[in-house]
């Protein structure tokens, strides 16, 4: 990606004209996923806006330019992942932000393995760009538990079911395709081969290292 123009001066950046979301979205936007990383940026835009400082945010700003850590034209923008995140669950999750480490494009057999765990209505089947609710639980094929939304975590009231417009590329590409196959109600386990899940880059802020198989266990419970 071509180094973008500095939207805001020094002046403008000390100022109430910019506020510590802009900011935000603006880095999220522009800057490379490991300079977020490294300076705890990649959350989701209004928890980075609360827990980070003006200062702190206008010094990553300052830093990006002389750095020049701006994401690469095949590196998709955090903030697209995390605006579908923020609507989703108000937890990240690993497969939320699927879409900002693009799946490897694959046509051929199937790279997935669906055990059904629960029987659905057998009636009702999602259809792409429909808003599917899932309870889910992912791990390592050692039984490491990477990411779920069927366990409280400390400070959070209550659990809730991730929403997110199936067959869209919101998620890994085995999520998009299994799901469509389970019905209202279907409780299922999902074997993923690299190549529909995370690929040669992995993700390794979840703890998934590249080209690992992953395990999901996925309930659909219910969509429009």
């Amino acid at each position: 990606m071509a180094e973008p123009q500095r939207t805001w001066t020094s002046e403008q950046l000390a100022s109430d004209e910019v506020s510590k979301k802009d900011l935000v979205t603006w880095l999220h936007e522009h800057a490379s996923n490991d300079f977020l990383v490294a300076r705890k940026l990649n959350g989701q835009i209004k928890n980075v806006a609360k827990t980070q400082s003006k200062d702190a945010l206008a010094a990553a700003y300052e830093a990006l330019f002389a750095e020049k850590a701006f994401r690469a034209a095949d590196e998709a923008p955090v903030a697209a992942a995390k605006k579908a995140a923020s609507a989703a669950a108000p937890a990240e999750t690993a497969a939320a932000t699927a879409a900002a480490s693009a799946p490897v494009e694959d046509e051929g057999p199937p790279k997935y393995a669906k055990a059904v765990l629960k029987k659905g209505d057998r009636v009702n089947f999602p259809k792409k760009n429909d808003m599917v609710s899932v309870w889910y639980k992912g791990m390592l094929e050692d039984g490491t538990v990477f990411d779920t939304n069927t366990e409280k975590k400390r400070g959070k009231r209550q659990l809730q079911p991730l929403k997110f417009k199936v067959g869209t590329g919101r998620v890994i590409r085995g999520w998009d395709e299994a799901l469509v196959t389970m019905s209202k109600g279907e409780k299922a386990k999902l074997t993923i081969e690299p190549e529909w899940a995370y690929g040669k880059k992995g993700m390794p802020d979840a703890g998934i290292g590249p080209n690992q198989r992953l395990i999901f266990e996925v309930e659909l419970i219910g969509f429009e």
